[in-house]
């Protein structure tokens, strides 16, 4: 089983979009037969299985056994992954072409960015599991916060000189590398703001409960 799986197929991103189908794929994160996911999930075993053979008619299910119970063969399965992300190849004709955006302060380029990355890192990821090799990667995450814009854009601004002088060391395109099975690698640097979180609301002083009380008396 795989940690994730990207879903390029577009009948196959639909068939795991079904509310009882995303059911089904995370009770299946372990092994198990339709008699047992219909006890699990409320439905009949009947209708369980129609869902199962779709998930597996579109790869998002495997066998894992056979039981013999008397003259009826059980199926067991289970996921292909422990979860799944939907490619942006699935909706090729509206997908964001970072071609389109070339504006590296363009909210929308960095979308579109984030999209090519899920694509190529979907066929990568599988890719490197047909081939059982690791994947190089490498990722880095965290939070920033700046007293001023004028703070975040001078930061930008290191930050991509830093990045370019690094590109400028370690980049070598020339034919020589590429004969001697050189390697590109995508490099991608970003930042937005974090969502907000909703404010909750504090919790009442002692005098403020003190005082509704005598209210309402």
């Amino acid at each position: 089983m795989l940690d994730i799986e990207v879903i390029e197929d577009p009948a196959a991103a639909e068939a795991s979009l079904d509310p009882i189908r995303t059911r089904i794929l995370q009770e299946l994160a372990e092994p198990a037969s339709a008699t047992q996911l219909a006890a699990k999930v409320g439905l009949p075993r009947q209708k369980v299985n129609y869902h199962l053979k779709s998930l597996e008619r579109h790869g998002l299910v495997e066998l894992v056994e056979e039981r013999r119970k008397g003259n009826v063969t059980e199926r067991v399965l289970r996921a292909t992954a422990a979860s799944y992300l939907i490619s942006p190849v699935a909706l090729a004709s509206v997908a964001p072409d970072p071609r389109r955006f070339a504006d590296r302060f363009s909210a929308f380029w960095l979308l579109a960015l984030a999209s090519r990355t899920v694509q190529e890192m979907g066929k990568l990821i599988s890719g490197a599991a047909a081939a059982k090799k690791k994947l190089a990667s490498f990722a880095i995450d965290g939070e920033i916060t700046f007293r001023s814009a004028a703070e975040r854009a001078a930061f930008a601004e290191e930050l991509g000189v830093a990045v370019t002088r690094l590109v400028d060391k370690y980049h070598d395109g020339g034919a020589a590398a590429v004969a001697s099975g050189a390697r590109k690698h995508r490099l991608v640097v970003v930042l937005h703001p974090t969502l907000k979180t909703p404010a909750t609301e504090p919790a009442p002083s002692a005098e403020q409960i003190s005082e509704k009380d005598q209210g309402n008396d």
